[in-house]
């Protein structure tokens, strides 16, 4: 089993090659190829290597497939005794990616 741990938009995410992931918006358009470069570990089925914190010369190539938006989250505010409320809705703007490959030092993982 092939996996990358890789820091993206603030957030820690487990990746594995031929897998999709939605991550927080990113500025490229559908179909265009990402190279994400913050690799906190890799783990192949010889070895495992642990950045301090990432590893240099180690990349997560991705495709966007997509941009959505996530679930909607409501929240409530109140306060009691008071009759103050407040409702509001939020929807996260989120990229579909599809993880092509984890590459290490040019050797393809």
């Amino acid at each position: 089993m092939i996996y990358a741990i890789i820091e993206v938009s603030g957030k820690q995410v487990w990746m594995q090659p031929g897998r999709f992931y939605d991550l927080n918006k990113i500025a490229a358009k559908s179909g265009e190829v990402i190279k994400l470069e913050k690799i906190l570990f890799i783990r192949n089925n010889v070895e495992t290597i642990i950045g301090d914190p990432c590893i240099q010369d180690a990349s997560v190539k991705g495709r966007v497939l997509r941009h959505l938006r996530g679930r909607k989250i409501t929240i409530f505010k109140m306060k009691p005794k008071k009759n103050q409320r407040s409702k509001n809705g939020h929807r996260q703007e989120l990229s579909r990616v599809l993880v092509e490959s984890i590459q290490l030092k040019g050797l393809k993982v």
